[in-house]
Order: structure tokens, then sequence, then C-alpha cells
């Protein structure tokens, strides 16, 4: 029976108040666990566009029946999205019935689109009692996604440079492995074939991962090489040239004592204005380049421009503008972002990532360049036609993701956020939505 606490009549709102005040105390010790697979070993959960599927339950429930929670993005810069499906159409906000005998229930969980995050934990997951309001979990993730280079809170900035400069290590790291993979031996393996923009998306995933391996946050920037990007090609960021072409940076700077084989420091000498865009055709050209049928096999024209046109955008004797030296200087890595971001974004705005469809991916004719074929050098075949080493070892794996595992195929790196393949690469673009229609990216309808 509803009693008041004092002689004045008694109200409905003085029953709820009471009946919810001893629902309270009885579930005090109520809890929800969340539970996202891909954790890593300190137990940080990384997000991105595509999503993942999660499971919730009550510890300390009340056994018999189930307790409604309403699970929230609860960020203050990293934003998320819940469903009951794999959808594109998550809100930031979903009510789930958990089992009071702790039985998982589950659902999905995503970065927000156009809200990733800085810093790790800036994301997270709240869950609250739906009945009381009492809060019952709280999680951190990060929405960690590949950024325009421009937009990076110096934070941001100063973590990518340093994890790269660890990698570098004065020409002792593992940059040294990057760095030989990409040479004159292997040049007929990775340029001027169908394999050129697979192969690469598997080389900048790699770089990334090693940087991910020194610090998680890091993503590896994309230097937009048609808008202007001053800020870039200063002494904070990526250097500056000085007369003679050699690469200034503060003192300090985690790329100042750079060396990229045997000789210390980067030669660049820019052909444009550092406040102007680099020699190339814009991005609505580029995402033309597959015609009316947006065919890859006329797509791949993009190697040329503006992939080469942003390499010979640097006149002799920079690296950047020979295959064999060009990840000499590490804006070969910012470059190649971009030729992958214009890829990925081709491929979502006319629907061409499943492996399977002919105007996805044309096969070639050399090893290497078929849907099927294991990519070098991961796969430790070396020997004609395959280049003359196979320096690196297996991929390297992240706990995000299985794929696209240890030794990848060219179908592996076809689907990146996993539209149709089972699990994505891991990674994700600032302005590359999962599966939303193309008129979202203005000018690309």
């Amino acid at each position: 029976m509803c009693v008041a606490e004092n002689p004045r009549p008694v109200t409905l709102f003085d029953c709820l108040a009471i009946i919810f005040s001893r629902l309270r105390v009885e579930n005090r010790d109520m809890q929800v666990q969340i539970d996202i697979p891909g954790e890593d070993a300190q137990g940080r959960v990384f997000l991105g566009w595509t999503p993942v599927q999660a499971s919730a339950r009550l510890l300390q429930g009340p056994g018999a029946g189930s307790v409604d929670v309403e699970i929230s993005s609860a960020g203050a810069v990293g934003g998320l999205v819940f469903d009951t499906a794999r959808t594109h159409n998550g809100g930031s906000r979903l009510t789930l019935g958990l089992p009071g005998d702790g039985r998982p229930v589950t659902f999905f969980v995503a970065g927000e689109f156009l809200k990733p995050s800085s810093r790790y934990g800036d994301a997270a997951i709240a869950v609250k009692d739906k009945a009381s309001g009492a809060p019952l979990a709280s999680k951190p993730v990060m929405v960690r996604i590949r950024k325009n280079a421009v937009t990076l809170s110096q934070e941001e900035r100063d973590d990518f440079l340093a994890a790269l400069g660890t990698l570098n290590a004065r020409g002792q790291g593992p940059y040294r492995i990057v760095r030989d993979m990409h040479d004159a031996d292997s040049d007929l393996e990775i340029h001027r074939n169908e394999g050129f923009l697979p192969w690469h998306r598997a080389y900048v995933l790699g770089l990334e991962r090693a940087l991910q391996a020194i610090n998680p946050v890091v993503t590896l920037p994309y230097w937009q090489f048609d808008a202007p990007a001053p800020v870039l090609f200063t002494i904070d960021y990526m250097g500056r040239s000085d007369e003679s072409g050699h690469v200034v940076f503060r003192p300090g700077h985690s790329l100042e004592h750079w060396v990229a084989k045997d000789t210390p420091g980067i030669v660049r000498v820019p052909r444009f204005a550092s406040d102007a865009p680099a020699l190339v055709i814009s991005e609505d050209d580029t995402i033309r380049l597959g015609g009316a049928t947006a065919d890859f096999a006329l797509f791949r024209q993009m190697e040329g421009g503006p992939h080469g046109q942003a390499h010979n955008s640097f006149a002799a004797p920079s690296p950047l503008r020979y295959p064999a030296l060009a990840v000499y200087d590490p804006l070969f890595f910012l470059l190649h972002c971009n030729v992958d971001r214009l890829w990925t974004k081709w491929q979502w705005i006319k629907h061409r990532t499943d492996s399977s469809d002919r105007l996805a991916y044309s096969d070639g004719t050399r090893a290497g360049t078929k849907r099927g074929d294991t990519m070098w050098p991961w796969n430790g075949i070396h020997g004609n036609p395959r280049p003359p080493t196979a320096p690196g070892g297996p991929f390297p794996p992240t706990s995000t993701t299985p794929a696209p595992g240890r030794t990848p195929r060219v179908s592996d790196m076809l689907d990146a956020m996993a539209l149709k393949a089972p699990d994505p690469l891991g990674f994700a673009y600032d302005d590359v939505p999962f599966q939303l229609p193309p008129t979202v990216v203005a000018g690309h309808a």
C-alpha cells in the first residue's frame, strides 16, 4: 500500500516517488557491463564509422524479468550512434530490455559521422536505468578517424609527428623496412598496373598500424593536395623548404633528425606556393575519371593525375619526384593517404566496393593484380616476376579488426568499411561516411 509520510492527501506523484525511491534502494548495486570486440591490452576501444556488434548485460540484476535501459552517446567531442541492426540509421540513444538474470543483449555501435574524436575518452557510452534515471555504466572509447592534415589540433599533430619520428629513429628504426618496400626493385610490382590502388592502400595502412603501435590514438592525416594547405608546410608541421630545398624544422621538432637512408634531412622543392594547391586536377575531376559507367578500369587513371601530378609538383632533386626515392620524404604518406581517400570516396559515391563486381576492380595479368592474388611483400614471395626480396614479414595485425589478415589478397583491400566484407580494415576518412547516399557530400550527387 502506498502511504505518504505526512498527513496531507496522498497524490499519484507521492506514490511514484516512493516506488522509485524503493527501486533505487533495491537496485543500488545493479550495473551494466558493455562488451565491444577489439579491445586492446589496456581495454581501450577504437571505433570508426562502421557499426560493430557489441553487447550489454546486467550485473546484480533482479534475477527475474527484465530492466529497460537507455544507451546513449555521452562524449564531449566524439559522437556515437546505436541501433539493434547493422545500419547507417543509428541514433544517439537506444533503449534495450536487459534480462534480469544477466544474459547479454546485442546491439550495434559506431562513430557518428562528422563527430570524430580528438583524444581517447572524448567519446563515451553511457547507460542508465530507463525508469529511475540511475546511471548504470560509462565506457570511454575513441572514434579514431583519418583527418585532413590542416584540421588537426596541435596535440593531434604533435602526437602524429612524435610517432613518425620514433618510427624513423634517426634512420635506425622500423621506417627502414617501410622504405625498402617502395624502391627501384618493387617499382613494377606496385606501379602502372591495376594493383596500384589496392597495394598502396595496404602500404599506407601498414605504416599507420606501425604508428599506432607507438601511440594508439594516432591516425595518418591526409594532404588534400588540390586545396591550399599553408599550415602543413611550416617549421612546426612537415617543414618549410629553404632556398636550397632543404626542409627546416623548429628546434626540438620530432622530424628534426630525420634520416631516410644514409643522408640526414629532407629535400623538398615545391613548384607551387605554400598558400596554393599543388599542380593537380581537382577532386571533382578525379571522381569523374571512372566515366558514366563508374568503371575502375577508367578510374585507375588517377595514378597519373592527380597522383603523379602531386609527385611532380616538386622539382628535382626532391625525392618525391622519383618512385624509388619518394618515401625518403615522409610527406609521401600524407600524399598517398589522400590518394586512398579519393579512391574511397569514389567507391562510396559510385557504390563500387563489392569485390565480386567487375566494375569495382579489373583484374590485371601480372601476378599480384588479380583479386585472388596474395600481395607482396606480406606474402613472403620473392623472385621473378615478384621483387627480389620481401621485407617486413606478414601484414601487421591490430586488436581493432582481424582484416585484412597476415597475408592479404587484392580483394581484401577493396571494401575498407566492410559494406559487404565480414570486417572493416580499421580506418575511415572524415568526409566519407558508412553507407550514406552520395548526396551527403555536396557536389557529388
